[in-house]
């Protein structure tokens, strides 16, 4: 049975508490039409949440609960992960606020996997202060790839602009000793998979950037783009998706190309995320593809130099848990269309 907007239940990793990530979810639900569209669940410590919503002078009502059962619809919700009180310096990287960091992001991550909220929000984190023997991971994505069934995927989303990344946490000068066929199929087949599923597009065009100058010119600035990425997408297009390229990424978003196809997968992390951010003009949304629940976060830090003073922007943090329910019910919707092969004939029609 597909649930009604209003009952899916939005879990939210509070992030770094010295950040602006417990303003700009504050901030997303003083408007109270937001609840009409979810329930949502911070994972934190209620004293702490109305410390903060007293400092930034906001009007937001949380609810403390102890237990998830005890979630009330139509409230903010503040599931006490932890009970002692938590020393806040805004601004400040703090060793010991980052370990409350993962407190809130690893519970939320087992109530996701059981089944107990619908989908996951994370702010933003600190990924040096939450390094530990318990956690070393790069970031959240690394830990939900490992928690999660799937291959995880950074999808960057706003409206119709959709960048992945072949590679996303690596050293640019280890870049090309990752870049391999198989990598490629696997990322290029989990985008194609979100794209229909996630995003309910029944045949995805995808464009995939190459990794050097002008794609090496023939072998001149590097030999990658020739031997490892136009032998990839050619078989992946005999198989029938619909892949394109490699395109010569200086010129690939400034002329316009992005606008004709539904996702662009860029070869690594900046060459992806720099047109992305100046494109989506702060509400873009991190949207982690090829997992087997959904998970979100905006497309920002901690931005410690404003945390604390009230001036976050938390239209990227909306648009994630706007993102986040629409993935939801965009999977549900599929589910039922897949189980019902005639009902999915009717819809093409």
């Amino acid at each position: 049975m597909v649930k009604r907007a209003e009952n899916i239940i939005v879990g939210i990793s509070v992030g770094d508490l010295n950040g602006i990530g417990a303003e700009v979810i504050l901030k997303t639900f003083e408007d109270t039409r937001m609840l009409e569209m979810c329930t949502p669940v911070i994972f934190a410590n209620v004293k702490i949440l109305s410390f903060i919503k007293k400092n930034l002078n906001l009007e937001s009502n949380v609810q403390g609960i102890d237990k998830l059962e005890q979630l009330i619809h139509g409230k903010i919700n503040v599931l006490n992960v932890w009970r002692e009180g938590v020393n806040l310096e805004f601004g400040v990287n703090d060793e010991n606020v980052g370990k409350y960091a993962i407190k809130s992001f690893v519970a939320a991550t087992q109530a996701l996997k059981e089944g107990l909220i619908d989908v996951l929000v994370t702010a933003p984190i600190n990924k040096y202060n939450i390094q530990s023997e318990e956690f070393h991971f790069p970031g959240h994505t690394d830990y939900l790839n490992q928690e999660l069934e799937g291959d995880a995927l950074m999808l960057m989303v706003q409206d119709n602009l959709r960048v992945g990344l072949l590679t996303d946490h690596v050293p640019v000068n280890e870049v090309s000793n990752h870049l391999t066929e198989a990598l490629i199929r696997t990322k290029i087949q989990t985008i194609n998979k979100s794209l229909v599923q996630d995003f309910s597009i029944n045949k995805p065009k995808i464009a995939m950037l190459g990794l050097n100058p002008h794609c090496g010119d023939h072998g001149v600035i590097g030999k990658e783009d020739d031997e490892v990425i136009k032998p990839a997408l050619k078989k992946l297009f005999e198989e029938g998706i619909m892949v394109f390229g490699p395109f010569s990424a200086d010129s690939f978003f400034g002329s316009g190309q992005y606008e004709k196809y539904d996702a662009v997968i860029a070869a690594y992390h900046d060459q992806g995320l720099i047109p992305f951010k100046t494109l989506s003009f702060g509400k873009g949304v991190n949207y982690t593809a090829g997992l087997a629940k959904v998970r979100t976060s905006p497309d920002h830090g901690t931005a410690y130099e404003i945390a604390g003073k009230g001036q976050a922007d938390f239209n990227s943090f909306k648009e994630a848990v706007y993102l986040a329910i629409d993935v939801f019910n965009n999977r549900n919707e599929h589910n039922e269309l897949i189980k019902n092969p005639l009902k999915t004939k009717q819809k093409q029609l």
